[in-house]
């Protein structure tokens, strides 16, 4: 069976990890690698770098990788569409709510696959966490609370941390728990200077009822990528950084030592890190996309998905904007 030819566009610091997985993915062939400001970073290797996407669209590509900046997401998302070429765009799928849905509805029209790059569904940690939650080890879910946190990226210009991080613990909130967004309420800095929020706080409800919170920032040394969910049995850590999942049983046993009770609470609980297979999250990523092309069961975050996740971030900007709460 040929190998389908696969192309890149954008070949900045996201591009690359692509490059180099779509290089090594069995069944797909990396023929070419679109980028205007040329090959910065050599991932090109012996493909040919062209200037746009109409020269790749001539190429000849079965499926493509749109890894540009946010605002050029819809424009290079459409004419791929038109094409009927097979498209993962990164997240978030666009600038605002409208473009995504002019995108979403482009990829239906033409029956080919659109699908958006939220990572973390497929990091080990959280298919593991929400694997045992559908099994029932925490009971009913209490509250989801994500951290993500690190230093300022030079590199992204075009939006804040609400449409660059916040759409990640957004979508795997709802993923995890299987329930959508009902109500948030949020506020937001400006500390660097950026025209873009650079932290933002987000409280709120799922339409399950269950309580979230995140904490994003652009303005920590220290990188965090930590969700932690609480139910009635107990609570899951899970650290997307290391693919670490670890659960902590609610207390059985009372603590009778007064000075370890003080620190640690009047009963303890089991606390274990679960050992399974960690795998590259990208690479299962793409896996997923090129089988989902090949017409394989294959689980993809569609572009409808990733339209409902871009509208709560555009919730809680409104309601920092506003001071009320807002509904999703």
């Amino acid at each position: 069976m040929a190998k389908l030819r696969a192309g890149l566009v954008g070949a900045g610091m996201m591009g690359r990890h692509h490059a180099r997985i779509l290089k090594d993915l069995a069944g797909v062939d990396l023929v070419a690698v679109v980028d205007p400001a040329g090959d910065q970073y050599g991932v090109a290797g012996d493909c040919p770098v062209l200037p746009d996407v109409a020269s790749l669209i001539r190429f000849g590509v079965d499926l493509a990788i749109v890894a540009v900046p946010t605002r050029f997401h819809e424009e290079e998302a459409l004419k791929l569409a038109a094409a009927r070429v097979n498209t993962l765009v990164e997240k978030p799928i666009s600038h605002c709510v409208e473009a995504g849905i002019r995108m979403a509805e482009a990829f239906d029209a033409a029956g080919i696959v659109g699908a958006v790059g939220h990572i973390e569904r497929y990091n080990a940690s959280l298919q593991e966490m929400r694997r045992r939650i559908e099994e029932g080890q925490l009971g009913e879910i209490f509250q989801i609370t994500t951290r993500r946190q690190g230093p300022f990226p030079g590199r992204i210009v075009d939006v804040g941390v609400g449409r660059d991080l916040a759409s990640h613990d957004i979508d795997s909130t709802s993923w995890v728990a299987q329930s959508p967004y009902a109500l948030v309420g949020a506020r937001v800095a400006h500390r660097t200077g950026n025209t873009h929020e650079d932290m933002l706080l987000i409280t709120g409800t799922l339409d399950n009822g269950v309580i979230v919170n995140h904490i994003v920032n652009w303005l920590s040394p220290m990188k965090e990528r930590v969700t932690i969910i609480s139910g009635e049995r107990g609570m899951f850590v899970a650290d997307t950084l290391t693919a670490d999942l670890i659960y902590y049983a609610n207390g059985t046993v009372p603590t009778q030592w007064d000075t370890v009770s003080a620190f640690r609470g009047v009963s303890e609980g089991d606390v274990i890190r679960y050992a399974f297979p960690k795998r590259e999250p990208l690479r299962v990523e793409l896996e997923a996309f090129r089988d989902a092309v090949l017409g394989q069961s294959a689980t993809v975050v569609t572009m409808a998905e990733s339209v409902r996740t871009l509208r709560v971030v555009e919730a809680a900007l409104d309601s920092a904007t506003s001071g009320r709460f807002v509904s999703c």
